[in-house]
C-alpha cells in the first residue's frame, strides 16, 4: 500500500521559487568582477534566471546539454545555476585552477555546447577555445559597458543575453532524478572524472545539510561562502542557503586576507566556509595589523585537515568556533561534520582539541564503515586504521560515461581513497589517504597527523610529509617546510617542538626547507609532485 500524500518532485528551480517567495527582499551581496560592491534580492535572483532559462531554451538548450562556468562567486553564476537547471539542461563548473590540458579535456569530453564565464578568464578561454569542438557561444558575465573586445565565438555581454529575454517563462518538470549538475574530480592521477548530481541528490544534501548538526543555517544568518562554486556545489551553500533564505555574500576573485576580512566586517557575516589556505591568510593578516572579527560566529574549515593551532587561535583568540568538516566532490559534497556531542560536553581543553581534530560524525543520509583491503569490516574503537567508505542518496554511484567502472562494493559503498578511523561515538578521523600512508616496519604513520603538528610551531606556515624510502624501515618520515616570512626556523628546532607530542618512532628522520609547496587545482597539497621532488632524497638515518 503507498502513502496517500502528493507527488512532488524535489527539483532544484523550487529551492529558488521557495527563496523568492518567502525571503525575497534578502539580498545576494557580491564583489563584482568589475570591482564595485552589487546586492540583489531572491525575487530578483529567480526573475533573472528565469530569463536565462527562457534565452538558453531560445538557443536550443535542452534536457540534458552541458552548459559549462567559468566564473567566481557572484550573484551572476548563482543564478545562472537555477536558470540552467530550470529548463533541465546541466551546469559543468569548470575549476579554472586546473591544468589547460585538463579544462580541454573534460569540456570536451562533458561536449559542453556554452561557456558562461567570468572577464578574469577571457584570456584563457580564447587560448583554449580552438581546441574546444563543442562550444557553440561564450557568454561573459559581464554588462555592455564592461564587455571587451574577444575572438570568442558568438561571444556576448550576459546582460545584452538575458536582456534578449523576460522572466514570462514557466520552468520546465521532469523526474527528480534528471542530471542536474557535473563537477570533475581534480584528476591527480590519470584523466579528471566527473560526477553527476541530480536534482534529487542536490536538494537533499541540502537539506541535510541545513540543521544546526550539519552547517545549520538560518533566515538570519549572513553567509560568506568563500570555497567556489566550482568546488564540489560550494559545500552546498548555493542551496541550503536560499532554502534557508540567509543572505549570502559572494567574495567574487578576492581571496586574500585582507579582502576576506574586509567582507566579513562590512556585511556582518555571521557563518563562513573556506579551505585551510584562505583560513591562514586570514589568520595572518589579523595577526600583522591587529584587526579582529566582531559579528563572525562559526566557520566551517574542510578540503585538507585543519590544523590545531588555526582552531585554537580562531576561538581562543577570535572567539569564533571552528567546525571542521570533510568530503568529497563524489558526494555532494559534506560527509561528516565535527559538532560536540552532548554526551561530550564535558570535555575541556586538550581533551576538547582532540575532539575537534577528527573530521566528525555522518550528518542524516550518510552512513560510513571501515574495512581492510580485502573488505572486510573493522572494529570501530578510535584505534584501528581502515579503508573508508560512504554510501547514502547523494553519494555518487558511478562517473560520468561509465569511466573508472563500477565504483560500489557489493553493499553499496562508495571506497574513499582515505584511510581513517571511527571511535565509539561515532567520530570519524582521517589519517591519510590510502596512497599517502606512511608505511614504516609494516606500521602506519598518520602524515596528516605530523602535518598539524608541525604548523603548531610559531615560524612555519605550511607544512608537508611523504614517505621516503629507507634501506631498513621500507619508509620514514620527510617533513617539508614552508617558513612564515622573515623568520628562520632550523630542522633542530621544529624537530624540537614536535618531540613528546608524538611516538617517538613517529618522528621525521629529516626536515627540508622549501619557498612553496604544490598544490592541486582544489588547494590540497599535491604529494605526487613532492615525492617525484624528493624521490632520490636520501634520509641522513639511511
Amino acid at each position: 500500500m503507498l502513502g496517500l500524500m502528493q507527488d512532488w518532485p524535489l527539483l532544484i528551480h523550487k529551492i529558488i521559487d521557495h527563496a523568492a517567495r518567502q525571503h525575497g527582499a534578502r539580498k545576494v551581496v557580491s564583489r563584482s568582477v568589475e570591482g564595485p560592491m552589487h546586492e540583489i534580492g531572491y525575487a530578483d535572483v529567480r526573475r533573472r534566471a528565469l530569463r536565462l532559462a527562457r534565452r538558453l531554451d531560445a538557443d536550443g538548450i535542452r534536457l540534458g546539454d552541458r552548459v559549462a562556468t567559468l566564473a567566481w562567486n557572484t550573484w551572476r553564476h548563482l543564478e545562472a545555476w537555477y536558470g540552467i537547471t530550470g529548463i533541465g539542461a546541466i551546469y559543468h563548473t569548470v575549476n579554472p585552477r586546473l591544468f589547460e590540458d585538463q579544462i580541454v579535456y573534460i569540456m570536451n569530453h562533458a561536449e559542453d555546447r556554452i561557456l558562461l564565464l567570468d572577464l578574469t578568464f577571457v584570456p584563457l578561454a580564447e587560448k583554449l577555445a580552438p581546441r574546444l569542438t563543442t562550444v557553440e557561444r561564450y557568454v561573459i558575465l559581464t554588462d555592455a559597458a564592461h564587455m571587451p573586445k574577444t575572438s570568442l565565438k558568438n561571444a556576448v555581454a550576459y546582460e545584452d543575453y538575458i536582456g534578449e529575454a523576460d522572466e514570462d517563462f514557466a520552468w520546465r518538470e521532469f523526474d527528480e532524478r534528471t542530471a542536474a549538475g557535473l563537477c570533475y574530480t581534480s584528476g591527480t592521477t590519470g584523466h579528471p572524472k566527473g560526477v553527476l548530481y541530480s536534482h534529487r541528490s542536490n536538494v537533499l544534501h541540502a537539506l541535510a545539510m541545513l540543521p544546526l548538526e550539519a552547517i545549520g543555517l538560518a533566515s538570519s544568518d549572513r553567509v560568506l561562502p568563500i570555497v567556489p562554486l566550482f568546488h564540489a556545489n560550494s559545500w552546498s551553500l548555493a542551496f541550503a542557503a536560499p532554502m534557508a533564505g540567509a543572505t549570502m555574500i559572494m567574495p567574487g576573485a578576492r581571496l586574500d586576507g585582507a579582502s576576506v576580512h574586509e567582507l566579513l566586517e562590512t556585511n556582518a557575516v555571521t557563518v563562513s566556509a573556506a579551505v585551510p589556505t584562505v583560513w591562514l591568510g586570514l589568520l595572518a593578516y589579523m595577526e600583522q595589523t591587529g584587526k579582529r572579527l566582531t559579528t563572525l560566529k562559526r566557520v566551517y574549515i574542510g578540503g585538507s585537515a585543519c590544523p590545531r593551532a588555526m582552531t585554537e587561535a580562531f576561538e581562543k583568540k577570535y572567539g569564533v568556533t571552528v567546525v571542521h568538516a570533510w568530503g568529497m566532490t563524489e558526494m555532494s559534497p559534506i560527509g561528516s561534520v565535527c559538532h560536540v556531542k552532548p554526551e561530550l560536553g564535558h570535555l575541556r581543553d586538550d581533551a576538547l582539541y582532540d575532539l575537534k581534530m577528527k573530521q566528525g560524525y555522518a550528518p542524516f543520509t550518510i552512513e560510513m564503515k571501515i574495512t581492510d583491503d580485502s573488505g572486510r569490516a573493522l572494529p570501530e574503537d578510535g584505534k584501528t586504521f581502515g579503508r573508508l567508505k560512504v554510501r547514502g542518496p547523494a553519494v555518487s554511484s558511478g562517473y560520468f560515461r561509465g569511466e573508472g567502472g563500477n565504483i560500489l562494493d557489493g553493499e553499496g559503498y562508495f571506497d574513499t581513497g582515505d584511510v581513517a578511523t571511527i571511535d565509539p561515538d561515532g567520530y570519524m578521523q582521517i589519517t591519510d589517504r590510502a596512497k599517502d600512508v606512511i608505511k614504516s616496519g609494516g606500521e602506519w604513520i598518520s602524515s596528516i597527523d605530523l602535518e598539524n603538528l608541525a604548523v603548531g610551531h610559531p615560524d612555519v606556515a605550511e607544512a608537508a610529509v611523504i614517505g621516503v624510502r629507507h634501506p631498513k624501515w621500507d619508509e620514514r618520515p620527510l617533513l617539508v617546510v614552508v617558513a612564515k616570512p622573515g623568520a628562520n626556523p632550523t630542522r633542530e628546532s621544529i624537530l624540537a617542538y614536535m618531540e613528546g607530542r608524538i611516538a617517538k618512532w613517529w618522528m621525521p628522520d629529516d626536515v627540508v626547507f622549501v619557498p612553496e609547496i604544490p598544490h592541486t587545482a582544489t588547494g590540497k597539497i599535491q604529494k605526487t609532485e613532492l615525492r617525484k621532488t624528493f624521490e632520490a632524497y636520501r634520509l641522513p638515518t639511511a
